[in-house]
């Protein structure tokens, strides 16, 4: 889950700056692969990323953990997205990264193609580990090249968030099987009737540029390097930055005043792609009723959609393998944890934590129909594993079509800049 793209990274962003010292959590020192006592005890260190409210129900797990196997017992450590992942790239280079952590398929061919992540097949082997009982097709967002590189703790989905009100209010009704014209004429029906846009700004959210090119016969992503070419991007970002001069698309200046928070939520737009479990934070940050869209479609038909999931992988230098998969299986599996969890990391993962947690709340009971929805149209696809560098690509996606989209630089420009940047991180 992710929570990559121009959404997930601003969402954890806005609800990062947690401290670690007020939650009481003890920040891991020194190489986690030396950790024992005498006693037979050992020590695990287990980081991700996130807020307060991720870390009170993670640590609220690990109790449940260390209750259970006594003899294990987890360090924490958190930061938001962007400190997280230099903290962490640090460590690995230094040959001592966590023993366990939470990680997303932008990653898996980067830090693989490094020796840092462990094969979890051979704990899978020996019992240690369970890959059964999951949701249909979500273990796959593990793995990479024949190995299982990380194991999902929840799924997402693209979708469109509307503002429910604005929608209703300009008469417009999305509906399962609408193209991308029926989309592009309802922002300017909403921008006609109401005088707000109808788009935040879709163009520069690399996930959703992947669903149209799947939509296309495409993906962003091959194995080694992009999936489509200049001219193809060159379409796209004319088309967007088109229709941001014409007002139905949010102002990109505008865009960036309004953060931390939405221009949906903010009142400057009338729709937002990003993961279905992020619904949650317009209802927090706004004061109208929100609700989720099908994605538009090329053909009337196929959405281009998949599963994306935020995992848990381990270090391949942890001298702890066993116990390092005995915490994986019980984060992902117990039924207790998933009541704690809920829809934090997104629709829990595997079947036994699913059936235990029962939303209560509207927005998360929607969240769950959507992607029940989604399952049974039978609309959704594999995901293409990320080569190494994606992350920085997607990065340099989100940046440079901010840019362009203000107008800082052309779009033929713009383009082969983007793609001057995917080359060099692909090369690495």
């Amino acid at each position: 889950m992710r929570e990559n793209g121009k959404v997930e990274r601003r969402t954890v962003l806005k609800a990062a700056g947690a401290s670690v010292a007020a939650l009481g959590l003890a920040t891991a020192t020194g190489c986690g692969g030396n950790s024992g006592a005498g006693n037979g005890t050992v020590t695990i260190r287990y980081a991700w990323w996130g807020a307060d409210e991720r870390a009170k129900r993670i640590n609220q797990s690990i109790k449940l953990f260390e209750k259970k196997y006594p003899k294990i017992k987890v360090k924490t450590d958190f930061q938001d997205y962007v400190a997280f992942w230099e903290k962490f790239q640090t460590q690995a280079a230094g040959g001592n990264p966590p023993d366990v952590f939470q990680n997303a398929v932008g990653f898996l061919r980067k830090y693989d193609k490094r020796g840092v992540l462990l094969d979890l097949k051979s704990q899978v082997d020996a019992g240690n580990l369970s890959l059964d009982n999951f949701r249909e097709g979500v273990t796959k967002v593990g793995e990479a090249d024949g190995k299982q590189l990380g194991v999902p703790v929840g799924s997402n989905t693209m979708a469109l968030v509307i503002d429910k009100k604005v929608f209703d209010k300009a008469g417009i009704e999305p509906h399962t099987g609408w193209t991308w014209d029926d989309y592009f004429k309802a922002l300017k029906t909403i921008k006609d009737k109401t005088g707000i846009p109808g788009d935040t700004g879709y163009f520069s959210i690399m996930y959703l540029y992947d669903l149209y090119l799947r939509q296309n016969g495409k993906a962003f992503f091959t194995k080694d390097g992009l999936g489509f070419d200049q001219s193809d991007l060159t379409e796209w970002w004319t088309d967007g930055y088109s229709r941001v001069k014409a007002g139905i698309i949010t102002d990109p200046k505008r865009v960036e005043q309004d953060k931390p928070k939405s221009s949906v939520t903010a009142g400057h737009g009338a729709s937002e792609f990003t993961w279905d479990n992020f619904t949650v934070r317009y209802t927090a940050e706004g004061t109208s009723t929100y609700g989720l869209a099908p994605i538009p479609t090329t053909d009337g038909k196929q959405t281009g959609q998949y599963l994306a999931s935020l995992m848990l992988s381990a270090s391949a230098r942890t001298a702890h393998p066993k116990e390092v998969a005995q915490f994986i299986d019980f984060m992902v599996h117990d039924p207790e944890v998933g009541k704690i969890m809920g829809y934090d990391r997104g629709i829990l993962a595997s079947k036994e934590q699913y059936a235990a947690f029962k939303p209560t709340d509207e927005v998360n009971k929607e969240i769950a129909q959507y992607e029940d929805d989604t399952a049974k149209a039978g609309v959704l696809g594999t995901i293409t594993p990320h080569p190494a560098g994606a992350d920085t690509v997607e990065s340099a996606f989100l940046r440079i079509g901010g840019d362009m989209s203000q107008g800082k630089t052309k779009v033929s420009d713009a383009v082969k800049q983007f793609f001057s940047e995917a080359q060099s991180a692909f090369s690495a």
